[in-house]
């Protein structure tokens, strides 16, 4: 199949920078300070543009709430043409999980729960640090139309805390290139919680990515990329998943109000699967699309919403409770494969108790619609049918870099054959960022 890939256009990054500033997390601070560390009282500033250097930190950083972006402190170059900071998160969590526990401290991911558990394993605790780490966020040129930022960013993550990559792009002229969250993702739009997963419905996957945006006013905005293929599959007796040629087209328009503490975003992807059909000895291909609808909205001072619906064939993973899950295609009962169709969102409400209080709770679904097959990879009733994932949680900010609370989650999780498994999570935290 061919592909058509169709984008241009090239803006002044601080064009850009209303439509970046939109999509920040309603946690996010909007004004803060960065201590400058090599400070020079001699040199004079005359001539030198007078920037915010919290905003150019703020303007290059992830949009996730999990991941501030912003250092504390910073380098400055010589004549203010490049700011360099370093910051992370020290984050440690305590759990308990009854029912049929997930084994992982930092993750509570509905598709893991055990379908097969053991007699005598229906309580586990489990402590993590799992989701520290530290961040390089680097920025040359700021106020300048060729203002250039650099990010990288690395989690300490599994029961042997490995290094584990989050991010590394470059940004430039509204263009971001690099490893970063899909452009199919809305990462600002994610409830809060202590769980390092969130929602089983979200669209919140790392990719390889070429992206672009650009925004027109205070209100509009728009982005469009060309993105690593992901193809998880089921395959046949005869078939197989073949190195994949062409990338994934993710892109969205949004509107903002409200400052940008509020936007809906319409999203859509369109992907080209290609597998290997043996009995033909042929390569051939599925289509793959998805739309989705996404966002935040500050309902009133004291209540915030958050909120996802997504739907589409062959887009299982960018489902982050499906990622990996072989269900992008399964076998049609003839010898070739399927796309299969999927929808998934969620919905979360954030109760602001006071200026250091605040209150969360989220419900998620996620289902799938694979029909009935035989002689797959993975048998048909052991596959994935549907889960459900609620949250509640209390967050008490006790200063701008020390952090604690206590959540509780419920997830379910039901195969095509009709067995359902389920578990519980109560958790602490306490957290420290710099």
């Amino acid at each position: 199949m061919n592909s058509l890939i169709r984008f241009a256009a090239v803006v002044p990054a601080l064009c850009a920078f209303a439509g970046a500033s939109s999509q920040n997390h309603p946690l996010t601070p909007q004004e803060g300070e960065v201590t400058i560390i090599n400070p020079s009282a001699t040199r004079s500033d005359s001539g030198l543009t007078v920037i915010n250097i919290y905003n150019i930190f703020l303007q290059n950083a992830p949009k996730s709430h999990k991941k501030s972006g912003v250092p504390n402190f910073a380098i400055e170059g010589k004549n203010k043409k490049f700011y360099l900071g370093i910051g992370g998160t020290a984050k440690a969590t305590l759990s308990y999980d009854w029912g049929d526990p997930i084994d992982n401290g930092f993750n509570f991911t509905t598709s893991s729960i055990p379908m097969n558990p053991r007699k005598g394993d229906g309580g586990l605790v489990q402590f993590s640090a799992a989701t520290s780490g530290l961040y390089l966020n680097f920025v040359a040129l700021p106020g300048d139309k060729n203002q250039l930022g650099v990010y990288i960013d690395f989690n300490l993550t599994g029961n042997s805390y490995g290094f584990d990559l989050q991010y590394a792009y470059i940004k430039y002229r509204g263009f971001t290139a690099g490893y970063d969250y899909s452009l199919f993702s809305d990462m600002a739009a994610a409830p809060p919680s202590i769980d390092n997963e969130g929602p089983c419905g979200f669209t919140a996957i790392p990719n390889g990515v070429l992206d672009y945006r650009h925004s027109f006013g205070q209100h509009w905005s728009l982005g469009v990329g060309v993105e690593m293929p992901m193809v998880s599959a089921t395959t046949g007796e005869k078939t197989y998943v073949v190195n994949q040629r062409v990338p994934d087209i993710p892109a969205y328009v949004q509107y903002s109000w409200g400052g940008g503490k509020s936007w809906l975003r319409f999203s859509g992807i369109v992907r080209n699967m290609l597998y290997r059909d043996e009995i033909a000895d042929k390569n051939r291909d599925q289509v793959g699309w998805g739309v989705k609808m996404s966002g935040s909205a500050s309902l009133t001072p004291l209540v915030t919403a958050y909120y996802q619906a997504a739907y589409g064939e062959g887009i299982t993973s960018y489902f982050q409770d499906l990622y990996e899950g072989g269900l992008d295609m399964v076998p049609d009962g003839s010898g070739r494969l399927k796309a299969v169709k999927a929808w998934g969102g969620y919905f979360g409400l954030q109760y602001n108790i006071s200026p250091k209080v605040y209150a969360t709770t989220t419900y998620s679904h996620l289902r799938n619609y694979a029909h009935d097959y035989s002689g797959g990879s993975t048998a048909w009733d052991s596959q994935y049918k549907y889960a459900q994932y609620a949250l509640a949680n209390v967050i008490w900010q006790i200063s701008p870099h020390l952090s604690t609370g206590l959540e509780y989650i419920y997830g379910r999780r039901v195969d095509m054959s009709g067995l359902s498994h389920h578990d519980n999570r109560i958790q602490t935290m306490l957290q420290v960022t710099f």
